[in-house]
């Protein structure tokens, strides 16, 4: 595979090739577990000229990762390059030393990873942490250090970089975190940066001004990036070429152009039609239903409106407002997405509508009833007419379980007839769900992601409710399985007519599930539309910006 550096449409530029900064060959990662050796990378061959956007694509599990971690010496706990060369800038790296490798680390290599949250140092100032890799790779003194920190600070887009290096992690958000580590990552002012899901965790806004700024690298200062993301959207917006990976092997490289509008490998033509999109067709959903006179939707939300308060201080408000009058209807059948930002209030409103906190001001009605102050037997009653089905699968469900206990739980919690029976429903749920009787007597812990999240789907559908939250149930999954999870909940849908309130930061996804789409900003609704109108003409600015920062509008399909 030769290093290209592609102009806009993806066509190589005449001349011969730039030369590779990181040429791999024959590269293969194998971990040592009880179970015996797993095989995780077989056999990559990547080049990386400088200056160039490299995006490596694939699911979990596909070895994309741990290509990138082999690179820098980061292999986890019982990972070992089994075969392979690895060059760098005229340095061979395979057979490197643990002190040939921190040479490079922040100073030549810098790594973005995937989690800010768990990356940062939680008990260190955020400046401490960005002047610590001057310092290691002695590019400063202290205080010339601190002084550096600030400025890279400032140049990852943070402002106000002097107040926020004396804070700690913690008093950052999700996004102001992600771009303390591109200023780490920057610090060494390396000639190739490795950024592992840098966004997968963030809103699209967020979203688009890290990879701007890590595009911007590439192209002011010439660093070179390797991207390792599972969303093509991504990769067709911000990489020259993109590889992509499937158990271990890179089943097909190319320019960016020329694979999105010729995909060669069967996989990647299902990674392809998989992938969310905004010009989507949705996923067989049924007909919204039609009002039926006389009748009150299934949930109504009159006025909603929910206070926080904030710690004690002499000046300021006492109280934060989450949910700020919010309106809104959804009828038996119906999907309504709830959309907005990180601290939009959606979340919030959700745990709200199933009482699992309750409103400062406001009503909220179920079929006519008012369920605003339930508590009880009328609140327990609530919680079989209103189930929700958590972000994380991997969290979500009790380690200590069956799959079997765990989708039995409510109807033994309810006393729903005897055993069984309930063994007889669980069969009857999983085959719903279409996970397979083998799966009854594992763990959690046994589970991909879409199995898992399966798991919690029958296990909401367990009583046979009316309403089921879905607080951002697609996120942690691959588009593969993304795809497979919408469809389910489409089918189930026309089957029983449940109706889903979809919380979610996703449009795309959005797109393929919706009937109707409510927008929230700062607590408020801003707008409220059938999705078909909504996509065509948004009315409302903020609307228009969350459209415009959806990965892969320039992907031509």
């Amino acid at each position: 595979m030769t290093a290209t550096r592609s102009i806009p449409d993806g066509t190589p530029p005449a001349g011969p090739p730039a030369p590779a900064l990181l040429s791999v060959r024959d590269l293969r990662v194998a971990y040592r577990t009880r179970g015996g050796v797993v095989n995780a990378v077989r056999g990559v061959d990547l080049d990386i000229a400088p200056g160039e956007i490299l995006a490596l694509v694939g699911e979990s599990g596909s070895g994309k990762s741990t290509t990138a971690h082999a690179l820098i010496g980061l292999l986890p706990q019982g990972g070992r390059i089994d075969a392979g060369r690895i060059r760098f800038g005229g340095h061979h790296l395979s057979a490197g030393s643990e002190s040939e490798f921190r040479a490079l680390r922040g100073a030549r290599i810098g790594l973005v990873p995937q989690d800010p949250a768990v990356s940062l140092n939680p008990v260190q100032r955020i400046g401490t942490q960005v002047a610590e890799v001057l310092r290691i790779h002695h590019r400063a003194s202290r205080r010339d250090a601190n002084e550096a920190a600030l400025e890279l600070l400032a140049r990852a887009g943070l402002p106000g970089p002097r107040a926020l290096a004396a804070r700690r992690p913690h008093e950052l958000s999700g996004g102001m975190r992600q771009r303390v580590l591109i200023a780490v990552a920057m610090a060494g002012e390396p000639e190739l940066i490795i950024a592992d899901e840098p966004t997968s965790a963030l809103d699209v806004t967020v979203q688009q001004a890290i990879l701007d700024h890590l595009q911007a690298l590439a192209r002011d200062a010439g660093t070179a990036l390797l991207l390792v993301t599972h969303d093509l959207g991504i990769a067709a917006d911000r990489a020259d070429r993109i590889a992509v990976m499937s158990q271990g092997r890179i089943v097909e490289s190319a320019p960016t152009a020329q694979l999105l509008s010729r995909p060669g490998d069967p996989y990647t033509r299902r990674l392809l039609g998989d992938t969310p999109r905004l010009d989507a067709v949705p996923v067989g959903l049924a007909p919204p239903p039609p009002p039926v006179p006389g009748r009150r939707p299934l949930l109504e939300a009159e006025h909603l409106t929910k206070d926080f308060p904030l710690p004690r201080s002499a000046h300021g408000p006492r109280t934060i407002r989450a949910v700020d009058d919010l309106n809104f209807t959804l009828h038996r059948g119906e999907t309504v997405a709830l959309v907005g930002e990180s601290g939009s209030g959606k979340s919030t409103t959700a745990r709200l509508l199933l009482r699992l906190t309750s409103p400062t001001a406001g009503r909220i009605h179920i079929h006519g009833e008012d369920v605003t102050e339930a508590r009880g037997r009328r609140l327990r009653a609530l919680r079989r007419r209103a189930q929700l089905v958590y972000q994380n699968p991997y969290a979500s469900l009790d380690p200590r379980l069956t799959v079997h206990d765990v989708v039995a739980e409510p109807l033994r919690s309810f006393r729903v007839g005897d055993r069984a029976d309930r063994s007889a429903q669980v069969r009857a749920l999983l085959q719903q769900v279409a996970l397979p009787g083998s799966v009854l007597a594992r763990r959690p812990a046994e589970l991909s992601g879409g199995q898992r999240q399966r798991v919690a789907i029958a296990r909401a559908l367990a009583l046979a409710p009316e309403l089921v939250v879905c607080d951002e149930p697609v996120s942690a999954l691959d588009v593969s399985v993304q795809a497979q999870i919408l469809e389910l909940l489409a089918e189930l849908q026309r089957e029983t007519g449940v109706a889903y309130l979809f919380v979610t930061h996703d449009l795309a996804v959005v797109r393929q599930i919706a009937h109707r789409v409510l927008v929230m900003e700062a607590g408020r609704l801003v707008e409220a539309a059938p999705a078909d109108e909504l996509f065509g003409a948004p009315g409302h600015a903020y609307t228009r910006r969350l459209l415009a920062a959806v990965p892969g509008r320039t992907w031509d399909r």
